[in-house]
């Protein structure tokens, strides 16, 4: 039997164990080890800052996804991985394996910038469950008391979209209230020009966003990089200081530090097309763990996102690939990763496509339309009932 050990309970280390098992039943024991014992869903997290959301909606109980499905469950962090001899290291335990996959997400770096975060800073962040109940709480405090908002994304961050989506929803309920021209919307970026988004852009998404943001009146500053932050001030390293009322600030990545020593200088992990550990060949990454070599130098460092949609593709390849080893099989032949994006707007929704990922693309598409807003509905629901019902092999 088969030892196989998947570190985090979100988006890859689910569909990773829950296609592991149904693929190799009792020919693996299998083990999900996550610090948080709450799937949350992700992308929903800007409509609970906006209140449109309450944290039962869109969370579920890790254990009771897992139990069903006869795979054991670890609620302590990951501390240490000796790949040598096969081990994991938690809170209290050690545990060998066979195959060890690791889906940790990132670790969210704030110390990096003086003064960064909402726990011992003076941003907001929308990139877990506790932050964005924190930053839904001081949005409140914005429509009773009007200042103006920051939002966008700091130095050597890899996920822009929740940035974008909460500057076009804030301004829409700013106008449905009919308060906008209380409230000052400046976004600021460390992207060298809107709509780039870590991957050169995707289609048409550069004039797109500056048409959209012409139209909204929100203010855009690209190639930005944060020197401190400090109480209702953002001053970068530039000499420009720019005030706030609320600031939504996405911070630096890293990998978190139980796989550092696995990764790149950032933490990040080297992988084959099948996600497999460069050096060792028990040892998986998905998702936003994994390095992507950025597609071009820019002015100021920015990472490449690893969405759900990719994270869950990079997890079904990863199970595909332990089982043929663990069946004797050859591995599958990994496709090249593409990118499906749905980015709510408040009164619409923009739908984005791209093949491959990064740039030379065989396609690419982006379109605003009303249809999109349903769309994105519709997902939350279908991947929260897929999720709640351990449906990992579902589309």
């Amino acid at each position: 039997m088969a030892k196989i050990v998947v570190l985090g309970g979100s988006f890859g280390g689910l569909t990773a164990a829950l296609e592991l098992k149904r693929l190799l039943g009792k020919k693996a024991d299998i083990t999900v080890v996550s610090e948080d014992d709450r799937f949350v869903f992700l992308p929903s997290l800007p409509w609970l800052i906006m209140g449109w959301r309450k944290p039962e909606d869109i969370t579920l109980k890790v254990s009771d996804i897992l139990k069903p499905k006869n795979i054991d469950f670890i609620h302590e962090p990951a501390k240490q991985i000796d790949p040598d001899a096969s081990k994991v290291t938690t809170s209290s335990k050690q545990l060998a394996y066979d195959y060890l996959v690791i889906s940790t997400g990132p670790h969210l770096a704030f110390d990096e910038i003086p003064g960064l975060g909402p726990d011992k800073g003076y941003t907001a962040c929308t990139f877990t469950l506790d932050h964005a109940v924190k930053t839904g709480a001081t949005w409140r405090s914005v429509l009773e008391n009007p200042g103006p908002l920051v939002l966008g994304s700091s130095q050597m961050v890899s996920c822009f979209g929740p940035s974008y989506e909460l500057a076009f929803e804030m301004d829409a309920e700013l106008r449905r209230r009919k308060m906008r021209h209380k409230v000052p919307i400046l976004y600021l970026t460390s992207e060298p020009y809107l709509g780039h988004m870590g991957v050169g852009g995707l289609g048409n998404s550069k004039t797109f966003m500056e048409h959209e943001f012409a139209d909204r009146d929100i203010k855009p500053l690209v190639s930005q990089a944060i020197q401190e932050v400090a109480p209702g001030e953002i001053r970068l390293k530039d000499g420009n200081k720019i005030p706030f009322k609320l600031a939504m600030i996405a911070p630096p990545f890293k990998g978190v530090p139980a796989v550092m020593p696995l990764g790149n200088p950032r933490g990040f992990i080297p992988v084959d097309k099948n996600y497999r550990h460069t050096k060792h060949k028990n040892i998986f990454a998905i998702g936003v763990a994994i390095a992507i070599a950025p597609p071009e130098a820019t002015p100021v460092p920015t990472g490449v996102p690893k969405t759900g949609f990719m994270t869950v593709k990079m997890a079904k390849t990863a199970a595909a690939t332990i089982v043929s080893d663990v069946i004797g099989k050859t591995p599958p032949l990994a496709d090249e990763l593409g990118v499906v994006c749905l980015m709510d707007m408040g009164n619409t929704a923009a739908f984005m496509k791209a093949y491959p990922v990064l740039p030379p693309r065989q396609s690419s598409y982006m379109k605003k339309a009303i249809w999109a807003k349903w769309l994105k509905i519709g997902f939350e629901k279908y991947f929260l009932y897929k999720m709640k019902h351990g449906l990992g092999n579902w589309p």
